[in-house]
């Protein structure tokens, strides 16, 4: 019995990344939250394939946080706008790691 291929799917994940030589963020960054969109037959497969581009990118991925499909994020009241669907799409077509946003994170004074 042969098994079907399973459809590509378009994952959100939102990637919390820690500092590594040469990573490119600020210098007085702790590290950086990432919003990706992510191509996979399954969110396992996604995160996977997330966190592998993400260290062959210099980066040190610390934590991902799956949201599922666009279906399931609308399923979860989610407003989807038309740049946030286009890169979605992006993603599917190329099948590919697309990284939407990087938001560098700061140690917050009096913190230690």
């Amino acid at each position: 019995m042969v098994s079907e291929k399973k459809k590509q799917a378009v994952y959100t994940l939102l990637v919390q990344v820690g500092r590594k030589a040469d990573d490119n963020l600020p210098d007085l960054a702790t590290g950086a939250v990432l919003m990706c969109y992510a191509s996979g037959a399954t969110e396992g497969e996604a995160v996977r394939e997330t966190v592998s581009v993400l260290k062959q990118a210099g980066l040190a991925p610390l934590d991902v946080t799956a949201y599922g499909t666009a279906a399931e994020r609308r399923e979860m009241g989610h407003d989807i706008p038309g740049e946030e669907a286009d890169l979605m799409n992006r993603a599917l077509r190329e099948n590919a790691v697309i990284v939407a946003s990087i938001e560098p994170l700061f140690e917050e004074a009096g913190q230690v």
